[in-house]
């Protein structure tokens, strides 16, 4: 705990730099998010339907609202922040 002080003492200049960021952190939180989710849910459905090609529209269809629902997050991030 000493080093952190140490450290916030010999850069006074940190919280002017965390102001300067305006909160806006969650926003690239959720962008980093849904680029994971919809990457999953991508590589999910690709290996569902590797597995039983006959359910592909199903599984297109799921895909595609999951997918919707997690850039959502994006837009929930923005207009709340």
């Amino acid at each position: 705990m000493d080093i952190l002080m140490q450290f916030l003492a010999n850069v006074p200049y940190l919280f002017e730099l965390l102001a300067a960021i305006e909160g806006k952190i969650h926003v690239g939180l959720a962008a980093v998010g849904a680029g994971v989710g919809v990457g999953l849910v991508g590589a999910k459905a690709a290996e569902a339907v590797g597995r039983n090609p006959g359910a592909q529209g199903g599984i297109l269809t799921i895909g595609i609202i999951f997918a919707a629902l997690a850039e959502g997050l994006i837009f929930i991030s923005i207009f709340l922040g």
